[in-house]
């Protein structure tokens, strides 16, 4: 099997690649190393370049023959999107939809997209299962939910089948130690804490004082 993996420098990305090396699986990478890191691409054939470019994209269906492509490349601070919403309606959509008419142009059928719990919203029951409403509250997990309502009208229309993977907050490490959570600056809660663990770190802070919860703080869910 020969996969195209965009976003592949970045944090889930990069575990991904090493997943599909450990399954024998040839790999082009594409990655404009806006937010991940070229060191993190320790497999496969590595371009550097952005779905912003459909020159780019189009050269490189017609030169490589994919069967599969796995889609990590979205910008993802839910707090910064509702500053800079156009950046990610931009990103995480426009750029989205030229990855997917290269696809199709290219004849190529199947696409993994790295998708969010934040289409949910507030959730209505717990624990929230697939069928669940979805009704994003951020333009960060309404961008996911556009580009989840565009694959299923490109399935219809198109024949391009699509599995969305719907995380809440990724943590952890490679058990080998040579993949992590790597943001700069960082934001993520359990990175955070580690760095405070090892002394990296003086003090972090937890947010929150008026939530539903014994202690007023929010309730975050991981993977």
């Amino acid at each position: 099997m020969k996969a195209l993996v965009v976003g592949g420098g970045g944090y889930i990305g990069s575990h991904m690649l090493k997943a599909l090396d450990a399954a024998g699986c040839d790999m082009v990478v594409l990655d404009n190393l806006s937010t991940g890191y070229r060191d993190a691409v320790c497999y496969g054939h590595f371009v550097q370049g952005d779905m912003a470019d459909t020159t780019l994209l189009r050269n490189l269906f017609e030169r490589e023959s994919f069967d599969v492509v796995f889609h990590f490349a979205s910008s993802i601070q839910v707090g910064e999107s509702m500053h800079k919403p156009s950046e990610y309606y931009r990103n995480n959509v426009v750029h989205t939809l030229n990855l997917l008419d290269a696809m199709v142009a290219a004849h190529v059928d199947k696409l993994i997209f790295s998708s969010s719990a934040a289409v949910y919203g507030i959730p209505e029951h717990v624990p929230i299962t697939e069928t669940h409403p979805i009704q994003p509250l951020s333009p960060y997990g309404k961008s996911k939910a556009m580009v989840e309502s565009i694959l299923a009208d490109f399935d219809r229309a198109y024949g391009l089948r699509s599995v969305c993977l719907r995380y809440f907050n990724a943590a952890g490490a490679a058990s080998d130690g040579s993949l992590g959570e790597r943001h700069d600056p960082e934001t993520h809660l359990i990175p955070l804490l580690l760095q405070v663990a090892s002394g990296r770190r003086e003090s972090m802070t937890v947010y929150g004082r008026d939530y539903a919860t014994p202690d007023g703080t929010c309730i975050r869910d991981y993977v």
